[in-house]
């Protein structure tokens, strides 16, 4: 714990109690199709049959969004209509983005590439939004 605490004091974070910022997200399944190996509508038709909640097409890849206790049912059905799935997880989503910017952008960047390095880590979740064009521009420096 003491070496997290360092991580995030180092780059500008904290560390909070236990469930203070869980508030923050809903837990959800996602699953993960590429675009590319499936039809947007047999992809929605067999996701929402099996009930799942949403289906965003995201240009190359479908975002299939469900309960967690639906995700493996969904999973499934995708499966069994010859849709391969690319991932399928139960996940903190962010009810709010926070967009940053400039300084704040690179430091979260820093903080987030510290704790998904770290050995004892094994997700981490956030609910920040940065402009691509930053992202290009701090991934050239």
């Amino acid at each position: 714990m003491s070496e997290i605490r360092h991580i995030l004091s180092k780059n500008g974070g904290n560390l909070g109690e236990a469930g203070c910022v869980a508030w923050m997200f809903h837990k959800l399944g996602q699953i993960e199709v590429d675009a590319s190996a499936a039809n947007e509508d047999v992809v929605i038709e067999a996701a929402l049959e099996a009930g799942a909640s949403d289906v965003v097409n995201f240009g190359s890849t479908f975002s299939v969004t469900t309960a967690p206790n639906e995700l493996d049912t969904v999973k499934g059905a995708l499966e069994g209509k010859k849709i391969p799935v690319a991932n399928a997880e139960v996940a903190m989503v962010p009810q709010t983005m926070i967009k940053l910017e400039d300084r704040s952008a690179e430091q979260m960047l820093k903080l987030m590439e510290a704790l998904e390095e770290h050995d004892d880590v094994q997700k981490v979740y956030a609910n920040f939004d940065i402009d691509d064009s930053i992202l290009e521009r701090l991934s050239s420096e």
